[in-house]
């Protein structure tokens, strides 16, 4: 039996029956990093010595030992936490992320932080000063981003699971370049405490897993009210693996016509098809509808996400924590600019750079009412779109991005192609909505497409219920790339 071919629930029945010791499991695994990752580059911080170490004192906990890979925007205690940025080098947080202390507290042992766009600016997980992760399934091609990183690990089994962190798309359109499962639940469903910030309004931590029903698991260790952050919302947590059973029969989907444009790849177009043919299937309704405000997604999301992006990188500045580049050796009364000039000169990477200035314009006088004020109310109207269709459907059906994986290198130079890769995922991030990301096909070049459910707020439960069905009736998710199969 190859452990680490196993789901998170398979591994966890193991370790919780005693058949397996936390030790073997992360043996197991640390052995498989060190024989693929320098193929993949997922991991920017890895220590298999202290993770043995942890793994032998783990004694209590649901999880029992359980591995997991950490995205390297969340802070764990007295561990590297850089956002894929030089400006944060030498930063180890003093405290952490509510989300590590609900995982810690239940037993999970962290292999390490993975890769990702610098401070989540990207989607292909090439802007990180660590360089590229490649994609497991085609080392010529993007993982995804910004949360590449998690979603590599994942589908080349290097652990069974991972958090990552969603803004526009970052958890969804890397888990369908990767084959995996990717949540984003709903703004306020999990605390951002200690969640390094890109844009306050739009982050959600969230889950990549190998299956639906892993994705329910860690939803429901990490979800809930949490007084550190302001912006958590004190509601009902149901039980998410008790949601994963019953009929989808009578269930009524929608899906937007918006979301099979002219840019959706042809191959894409017809695996979500296919996909909405099986849960017709299963007995649900399906009916297509409009989503009007769609096409103006893209736009609202490149004014407000720079915008707070630029307001909270504003504490990167040298003083205090990470990176810092004097600027004249004699004290003058320009000293202090020299020092903000070149560490942020230096620390920042050109995508970084080119968000802040957007962001910084946007906000300036005389630019506020025209930019940032009309892409709020914009957002509004994207958020009623998604109501109003919520009031006749339980689901919204998409795909999660218009093409599968594309070449590393392919989009560097072309920021607008790169902002397009997240078209589909972007606007539920405005609504505020969770949505789900699950494998539902391959291109002819063997390349994983994902399929996106989007739900009302707070109904993260019913997604996974209607992925999980999916699943039940398919195996894309159980496919792993070659080279995973052959280490």
């Amino acid at each position: 039996m190859e452990l680490t071919n196993l789901s998170a629930v398979e591994l966890l029945n193991l370790l919780s029956n005693g058949d397996i010791s936390p030790r073997e499991v992360a043996a197991a695994y640390i052995k498989r990093i060190e024989s693929l990752d320098k193929k993949i580059k997922a991991f920017v911080h890895f220590e298999p010595e202290k993770i043995l170490k942890k793994a032998e004192n783990i004694r209590s906990g649901k999880l029992n030992g359980l591995p997991i890979a950490i995205k390297d925007n969340l802070c764990v205690k007295g561990e590297p936490a850089t956002c894929g940025s030089r400006i944060l080098s030498g930063f180890r947080p003093p405290y952490n992320a509510t989300v590590i202390e609900k995982l810690e507290r239940e037993g999970a042992l962290f292999m390490g932080k993975v890769n990702m766009d610098e401070f989540a600016f990207g989607s292909s997980c090439e802007t990180s000063c660590y360089g590229p992760t490649y994609n497991p399934w085609d080392t010529s091609r993007a993982p995804g981003g910004s949360s590449g990183g998690s979603a590599a690990a994942v589908a080349a089994r290097l652990v069974p699971w991972a958090l990552g962190s969603d803004t526009g798309g970052s958890i969804r359109q890397p888990a369908s370049f990767c084959g995996t499962v990717g949540l984003k639940p709903t703004y306020g469903r999990v605390s951002r405490y200690g969640l390094i910030a890109f844009a306050s309004s739009l982050d959600q931590i969230g889950p990549l897993t190998q299956d639906v029903k892993d994705a329910a698991m860690l939803m429901n260790i990490i979800s809930g009210h949490d007084p550190k952050d302001s912006t958590s919302v004190d509601t009902d947590v149901p039980d998410y693996l008790a949601a994963l059973n019953g009929s989808i029969k009578g269930l009524k989907i929608a899906i937007p016509k918006e979301y099979f444009s002219s840019g959706i790849d042809a191959e894409v177009k017809e695996a979500i098809i296919q996909a909405i043919e099986e849960l017709k299937r299963q007995g649900a309704a399906v009916e297509e509808i409009s989503l009007p405000h769609t096409e103006y997604a893209v736009a609202t999301y490149y004014i407000v996400a720079p915008s707070e992006a630029s307001s909270n990188l504003a504490r990167f500045d040298g003083v205090q924590y990470g990176l810092r580049l004097c600027g004249t050796e004699k004290a003058n009364e320009n000293a202090l600019i020299d020092m903000y000039t070149k560490t942020r000169g230096k620390g920042f990477g050109p995508e970084a750079k080119r968000r802040i200035i957007l962001g910084t314009y946007t906000l300036s006088s005389g630019y506020y009412d025209a930019y940032y004020l009309k892409a709020l109310k914009v957002r509004t109207k994207i958020a009623e779109d998604f109501k109003n269709a919520f009031s006749r459907f339980d689901c919204i059906v998409t795909p999660t991005s218009p093409t599968s994986a594309f070449k590393i290198g392919e989009r560097t130079n072309d920021p607008l192609a790169m902002y397009l890769s997240d078209i589909f995922t972007i606007p539920a991030n405005l609504a505020g909505i969770p949505a789900l990301s699950i494998p539902c096909g391959f291109t002819k070049e063997n390349l994983p497409v994902g399929l996106q459910l989007l739900g009302k707020p707070f109904d993260e439960a019913l997604l996974l219920k209607v992925g999980h069905a999916y699943q039940q009736q398919t195996n894309w998710h159980k496919q792993m790339p070659e080279m995973a199969n052959s280490s």
